[in-house]
């Protein structure tokens, strides 16, 4: 019963840590970054376990962390405030052509972040962004032009 209660509280210890992490962050990981998480891996299953290399610890260990993983999905999935909490919400990062600032800081989401993102999505200067959305995975979308020109023309044009 011990190791199933350190598992569950290095559960939330993580989970703590990730959402203190940040979106932006946890959207596209750095190679130092890949490597500590992987690193804070071996250490979190040295502090489940201490010590105890036994398949049984393993088990017990995983089976805690799953357990949690699953209640906390069924729990998102039933009510709407445990996933704003768990999860977050998207916010609007620029909007006609207006990066807000504000908004990026609080999200430690660097601007240079944010046109590297544009120009992936083919978006040459920020005046073309009509929305701009960090979205709760760390993802950012983006809206351009007009809302009624997406889509195909009505007439197409035969050349």
């Amino acid at each position: 019963m011990d190791i199933v209660i350190r598992a569950a509280v290095v559960f939330l210890f993580l989970w703590f840590i990730t959402r203190l992490a940040g979106r932006s962050t946890l959207g596209e990981l750095s190679s130092f970054e890949l490597i500590l998480f992987i690193t804070m891996g071996d250490l979190v299953a040295e502090g489940v376990v201490q010590q105890d290399y036994s398949t049984t610890a393993a088990v017990l260990a995983v089976g805690t962390f799953t357990v949690l993983t699953i209640a906390i999905s069924w729990v998102n999935s039933r009510w709407r405030r445990p996933a704003v909490m768990t999860h977050g919400v998207p916010v609007v990062v620029a909007t006609d052509g207006q990066v807000l600032h504000d908004v990026l800081h609080r999200e430690r989401l660097g601007l240079d972040d944010l046109l590297a993102a544009a120009r992936g999505q083919g978006i040459e200067r920020v005046a073309e962004i009509r929305l701009a959305i960090l979205e709760a995975n760390g993802q950012l979308s983006f809206f351009t032009g007009d809302q009624g020109s997406a889509g195909a023309n009505e007439k197409p044009s035969v050349g």
